[in-house]
């Protein structure tokens, strides 16, 4: 009997501990959602019966997508998030165009999904639905305002969804969930049947995991007619705006870097874009001292950041602020702080300021250029973070999502791969107009890009060497600026500290060979080119810098050499061809 007693009681003790387990695990993990929690509505809309032969089928045949609950279906309520939204509101009446556009373009629509409340906010949180769960790192928020399509694409449930973009919507959850995210230019994309949010920011963009569906779907929207591939020539790498992200520069910089490298055999241009738009857009010292706290050393790009958020907010306000006192709801408190802060900018400011930059960034990009920052500041903050009510998570990332919204260019988020097992992304930016160039951009680079990635996980470089790479990258700039600014001693001081770093990059030898030229060093600067001809046999500056060593020291027939060599490698080299007549009319 006793026996029997003591088997019940153990049987309860294990009960109670597996109960315990269960308990633990249901706080730790959120429970699986078959879509996980991407829909508010199921719905299928099929496209038109296949043209006959010999005309081309639909060239969105075969494709499902899924569309952000701002745009509207026939016979269906849009709920823009909110429950109080949908119960003040009738059934609709007529279809979005761009969603009629995609689906007689051979597409079906499968779905509405999930925004934030009233598309304000940029976490993907939402207590009306539910935060939809992110498939590529479940205990992080998606990212907003469009969540639910970056999760349904992310998730594999559909091809391609849409969703909606005024200060990060796409961009952001593209980021968070690890997929290609596209805004296009502002209003190339027709904004009819959509709920506006803030009109001089609105963009309708779309979400895919292959970047030939991202194209396909933005040839049809953008209504596209069949034309070359132009590729890129300048891809500029904003320096600053990485210095804004929390995932280490290089991790990110590096894969770009060598994909450019290798697909189309030319440098990247690294900027300070915090000084170009100083210098573009004076106004936009009236916004860096407002109501906002950010990192005082982008002053420009946060003041771009606070025209932006003071543009979103006067113009949600003029769009909903009725709806909102009638209509009294539960809004978001986070919202309603925002909304009933004091302090409005000068609307007609801000509208100056979103000019200027466009035609910044067009300046500086013009049709054949390239823009490279971070997407984010970093990687998803976890589930109901106080992260996500801080100013200073709010601020970078948007300072980063205000360039191209405020001025109006089209922004590609580009996975790569993992940072501390969440996704990590990078954005290409073209200027206004640019989107076939940009969607071409991606298509042809994408593969090579995740190549990148992988190559780069699987490397064994250690991280101290990593380090010494990228500090040796900046030693080398700071070299050059001291080069243009004449101070040779200096020049070599900070090329000799790139070559202790990393000595096997034979620019940095080549470049100290310049300076010890102005020095009239020339026995170094020989030494220097030798060094980077052995590393590099095509370099030609390298060998245009011995000859002219060589000469300066007497070795004539040497530096003719040389001189012919770079005119081999560069036939249309005038420097050499202009040293190899000298030395044979002094020297026959």
């Amino acid at each position: 009997m006793a026996s029997s007693g003591a088997a019940a009681n153990l049987w309860v003790l294990l009960g109670l501990g597996i109960a315990g387990v269960l308990l633990a695990a249901r706080k730790l993990k959120r429970p699986a959602r078959p879509d996980h929690g991407a829909f508010i509505a199921r719905l299928e809309l099929l496209p038109p019966p296949q043209p006959p032969p010999p005309q081309a089928p639909h060239p969105l045949t075969g494709l499902c997508f899924a569309i952000a609950d701002a745009l509207h279906v026939s016979g269906y309520i849009t709920s823009f998030g909110s429950l109080e939204w949908a119960k003040t509101h009738d059934t609709e009446t007529q279809t979005s165009p761009v969603v009629s556009a995609l689906v007689d373009g051979g597409a079906v629509c499968v779905g509405k999904t999930v925004i934030d409340e009233m598309a304000y906010s940029i976490h993907g949180e939402n207590k009306h639905f539910d935060t939809p769960t992110n498939p590529a790192a479940p205990d992080r928020v998606p990212g907003g305002c469009s969540s639910g399509s970056a999760v349904a694409v992310a998730g594999g449930m559909v091809d391609f969804a849409l969703g909606i973009d005024s200060i990060g919507g796409v961009r952001i959850p593209g980021a968070y969930c690890g997929v290609l995210a596209f805004r296009p230019s502002h209003a190339v994309v027709s904004s009819g049947g959509v709920i506006p949010v803030a009109p001089s920011l609105d963009t309708i963009g779309w979400f895919a995991r292959d970047p030939s569906v991202l194209r396909r779907v933005g040839h049809l929207l953008l209504r596209l007619n069949y034309a070359d591939i132009r590729p890129p020539r300048h891809f500029y790498i904003a320096d600053d705006c990485f210095e804004l992200s929390k995932i280490p520069a290089r991790r990110l910089t590096q894969v770009v870097t060598k994909s450019v490298e290798k697909l189309f055999g030319r440098q990247v241009t690294r900027v300070n874009l915090e000084n170009y738009l100083a210098s573009k857009i004076s106004s936009l010292r009236n916004y860096s001292n407002g109501h906002r706290n950010g990192d005082s050393k982008f002053p420009s790009l946060l003041a771009l950041c606070n025209a932006m958020r003071s543009l979103h907010k006067h113009e949600f306000k003029d769009q909903h602020m009725e709806w909102i006192n009638s209509v009294k709801p539960a809004v978001d408190a986070r919202i309603v702080s925002n909304l009933s802060e004091d302090g409005d900018s000068d609307i007609d400011g801000c509208q100056d300021v979103r000019n200027k930059a466009r035609l910044a960034l067009g300046a500086l990009l013009k049709d054949d250029g390239i823009l490279v920052i971070p997407t984010t500041s970093g990687c998803p903050p976890k589930l109901n973070a106080k992260e996500l009510s801080s100013e200073s998570y709010n601020s970078q990332t948007l300072c980063l999502s205000s360039l191209a919204s405020m001025s109006g260019c089209c922004q590609v988020s580009i996975p790569l791969g993992t940072h501390d097992k969440c996704p990590v992304s990078v954005s290409f930016i073209a200027r206004h107009g640019c989107d076939r160039f940009l969607l071409d951009a991606i298509q042809t680079m994408y593969a090579t890009i995740q190549e990148q990635v992988e190559i780069l996980a699987k490397s064994n470089v250690s991280s101290k060497q990593a380090m010494n790479e990228e500090a040796a990258e900046a030693a080398k700039e700071k070299g050059n600026a001291a080069f243009k600014e004449k101070q040779w001693q200096k020049a070599v001081n900070l090329y000799t500290e790139a070559i202790k770093l990393n000595g096997k990059v034979a620019t940095y030898y080549s470049n100290r060979a310049a300076a010890f030229l102005e020095l009239t060093s020339y026995r170094q600067a020989e030494a220097d080119c030798t060094s980077a001809i052995d590393l590099d046999p095509k370099i030609v500056k390298a060998y245009l810098r011995r000859g002219t060593a060589r000469e300066m020291m007497g070795y004539f027939k040497e530096a003719v050499e040389d001189f012919s060599h770079a005119l081999v490698l560069e036939p249309m080299n005038k420097t050499a061809g202009v040293a190899i007549n000298r030395l044979k009319k002094l020297f026959p």
